[in-house]
């Protein structure tokens, strides 16, 4: 079976959907924990970098170490996937800046993007990205104009969290309680199943390329 790993920040913030992504298509996910201090070693291999709660040009000392890691793969040509945390990292790493925005972005927030397509998704973060020059933006919100970029073939950032599903956001708000800003109602499962049907494609055009 191939292997790709993946990289969480948070014991609150796993794969979600990306899992059920992979189990389809006998992908196997190596999780690794890089706030435990666990990363795989340097190699172009490919990975999947997911969000967190974090500055990721500041944050604890587990981050800088991630920080060097990633710009070492990168340099061996690794594909990289990288969501919320992970697609300020990647930025960073290819020289692009990551600021704070003026008002925080969460909750249900729709995605404009190039092809013109439209998709509800949803957000939590006080950061923006500003783009390296090679990127190509691809998706845009109202208040966030960086959601979604790609840097080459095989490396893509979003801003947004396609991986949250309904069992996501549940854990999420149990963890963070009166913190999280995302939504505690029932949301219809249609909006969940747009946003995995997206991150399938997105995924599998990814891989393809990898």
């Amino acid at each position: 079976m191939p292997e790709l790993n993946l990289i969480q920040h948070h014991p609150a913030e796993g794969p979600g959907a990306i899992a059920t992504w992979a189990a389809a298509r006998g992908v196997t996910l190596n999780i690794f924990r890089a706030d435990l201090g666990q990363l795989p070693p340097i190699s172009p291999a490919p990975a999947i970098l997911l969000g967190g709660p974090y500055e990721s040009n500041a944050g604890p000392a587990w981050l800088e170490a991630e920080r060097q890691w990633l710009a070492g793969n990168l340099k061996q040509g690794a594909p990289v996937f990288a969501i919320c945390l992970g697609a300020q990292l990647l930025a960073l790493s290819l020289g692009g800046n990551v600021r704070r925005m003026a008002q925080s972005e969460t909750g249900w927030i729709t995605v404009n993007f190039i092809d013109g397509q439209r998709l509800k998704v949803l957000e939590w973060h006080e950061d923006a990205i500003d783009l390296p020059l090679d990127a190509q933006l691809l998706a845009s919100s109202t208040q966030c104009e960086q959601q979604m970029y790609r840097a080459g073939p095989t490396r893509v950032g979003l801003q947004f969290h396609p991986e949250w599903n309904a069992e996501s956001v549940a854990v999420l708000n149990q963890h963070f309680a009166n913190e999280s800003p995302l939504p505690r109602e029932p949301q219809d499962s249609a909006d969940y199943a747009a946003v995995f049907d997206w991150l399938q494609v997105t995924l599998d055009q990814w891989w393809a390329a990898v």
